[in-house]
């Protein structure tokens, strides 16, 4: 696509999660990379991580103070019609100001006041679902929504099919040219050569089992001749550092946060991970071997569905988070024994993927516009 001159403002809400925020910012490049005189315009929750990433990203983004309904009897669950009321009361301000021409939703209950207040103006509307099966936010905005892009084949189950367009999820560019960075990757992380890597990921704050679960088995995964690149998340580093000085294993290389995700995918023979919505993305796109253990903590148990729609077309392994800690080794040893599985499994995830997501949600955003 070209550059257009023609100016738009652009509010995109949403948040609460690496998963929702992500992919929001994605939209807005992809949308100011075709119209770069547009404004666009982010509404988050107050006190949550898109405050800090969408300005880091270069936006500008007002905070709601909205919160999630606990799903059990809280305090905090009584606060909630009045944050709800005040934050109704702020879209309502900031879309009278901004003046948008259309407004994107990338779920978390933070795009729910937005949406609700321009859906009652009569201002566009479009849904970005991540995962195969959608949130509560975007079901109770699903009526009224002109457009609903999603990354999973099977929503009409939860949105008008007239209006669904499988766009897939949009994800950071720089995972797409992997092959020539290996050898920066090995540089980069201090790994080996000679040694298979195994990629380990829990998300950006970590995941207990996953962690619990190479603790377990990083001793028998040293001596079977791999080596570990290993996101413990920030929680868990210090414990998680310490159990491994312990055990004094120079083939396990345990970072709090890995930025250079590009690196770590293309250093990767495999890849154990959570099953969120973007993290499923992201790996579709690498296309390399992976063992999903899905979050058991999440609404709707959609990371276990994310994960199930991988190993139905052949293209992930999925490991019950209740059997990670006693089961990862002996997954890990089927896998690397059988390259041809390896093979066939990266293959078929990279058939699941998506490269031009951003900009196919840019051209639904267009024709509601227009």
């Amino acid at each position: 696509m070209s550059e257009a001159k023609e100016t738009y403002r652009i509010m995109i809400s949403g948040g609460g999660t690496g998963g929702h925020i992500y992919p929001a910012i994605a939209i807005a490049h992809a949308w100011t990379a075709r119209y770069p005189e547009s404004e666009v315009l982010f509404v988050g929750a107050e006190g949550k991580m898109e405050m800090q990433k969408v300005p880091e990203a270069g936006y500008t983004i007002e905070g709601l103070p909205v919160a999630g309904l606990q799903r059990r009897l809280t305090l905090q669950n009584l606060s909630f019609p009045f944050k709800l009321w005040d934050s109704i009361n702020k879209a309502k301000k900031l879309i009278k100001r901004f003046k948008p021409h259309a407004v994107v939703g990338v779920g978390g209950y933070a795009s729910g006041p937005l949406l609700f207040v321009a859906q009652q103006q009569g201002i566009p509307t479009l849904i970005q679902e991540q995962n195969s099966f959608a949130g509560l936010t975007n079901k109770l905005l699903a009526k009224k929504a002109q457009a609903f892009c999603v990354a999973y084949a099977g929503m009409e189950k939860f949105f008008p099919a007239d209006r669904i367009h499988f766009t897939g999820n949009p994800v950071r560019k720089d995972i797409l040219e992997l092959a020539s960075k290996k050898e920066e990757a090995w540089s980069h992380f201090g790994l080996s050569k000679d040694r298979p890597v195994i990629l380990v990921l829990g998300g950006s704050l970590g995941a207990r089992t996953i962690n619990d679960a190479v603790v377990a088995s990083m001793e028998h995964m040293v001596a079977q001749g791999y080596q570990v690149l290993w996101q413990t998340g920030k929680f868990y580093f210090e414990e998680m550092t310490a159990k491994l000085a312990t055990a004094k294993l120079s083939h396990v290389h345990a970072m709090a946060f890995i930025r250079e995700m590009d690196l770590a995918y293309a250093a990767a023979d495999l890849v154990i991970s959570r099953a969120g919505a973007l993290s499923v993305s992201e790996l579709s796109l690498v296309g390399k071997p992976v063992i999903f253990i899905p979050s058991p903590n999440v609404a709707e148990d959609h990371q276990m569905k994310n994960a199930l729609a991988c190993v139905e077309q052949h293209a992930a392994v999925l490991l019950r988070d209740d059997e990670a800690v006693a089961g990862l080794a002996a997954q890990v040893d089927e896998l690397m024994s059988d390259p041809e599985q390896m093979d066939r499994l990266g293959e078929n995830i990279k058939k699941m993927g998506k490269p031009d997501a951003a900009l196919e949600i840019v051209k639904q955003l267009e024709t509601l516009i227009k």
